[in-house]
């Protein structure tokens, strides 16, 4: 989350930074602090049917069957 070391990576990388202003701004002055919390449909929909698997609630579920949807 530091703008110098998006840019130094970007340059090695061969890309252009400034093609990517308006990304490289929200890094300019820093990002604001976040808590990485987020319920998914899928969880709420578990916790109101009181399913025991997650993968019960999920349209199409990966398993090592089916690894595409």
């Amino acid at each position: 989350h530091r703008y110098e070391v998006l840019v130094k990576v970007m340059k090695e990388k061969k890309l252009v930074p400034h093609k990517f202003e308006f990304y490289l701004n929200a890094f300019r002055y820093g990002m604001p602090p976040h808590g990485g919390f987020g319920l998914g449909s899928e969880r709420l929909l578990q916790q109101i049917l009181g399913l025991e698997n997650i993968k019960e609630a999920i349209l199409f579920p990966r398993t090592p069957e089916r690894l595409v949807p």
